[in-house]
């Protein structure tokens, strides 16, 4: 049973930063690609960013291009979002998902989720 542990949300100021962090444990591959998406108040769960199982290739949505870098760690289980500027429209919670077959933006091609994490940004 592939479990995601997220990290590293709080509450910020507009132009500041912060520093998610997603753990994967358990599952039976050997390679997931991972991604972020967030729920805002209100509004459907949407995509923020994307990355392979080796880091090499990721997508981020035109909304953070710019404010927000998606890497890997070499440990590969452990991914980072790094978000700088922040807007408070980036409020939401953000929620790390894995696949071990689907590497994009659409939410439904996800099968494992984690709990989310609460990203408050004040004007």
């Amino acid at each position: 049973q592939v479990q995601l542990v997220e990290s590293g949300g709080g509450l910020a100021q507009a132009g500041g930063s912060l520093r998610l962090s997603c753990e994967l444990s358990g599952g039976t591959y050997s390679s997931y690609a991972m991604a972020w998406f967030r729920h805002p108040p209100g509004p459907e769960r949407e995509f923020v960013a994307a990355i392979t199982w080796s880091g090499g290739n990721t997508l981020l949505a035109d909304s953070v291009k710019g404010r927000f870098t998606f890497s890997r760690g070499n440990a590969k289980n452990t991914v980072y979002l790094q978000m700088n500027n922040l807007k408070p429209e980036d409020t939401a919670v953000y929620y790390c998902a894995a696949d071990a077959q689907y590497y994009g933006s659409n939410r439904e091609r996800y099968n494992y989720w984690g709990q989310g994490t609460q990203v408050t940004v004040s004007s």
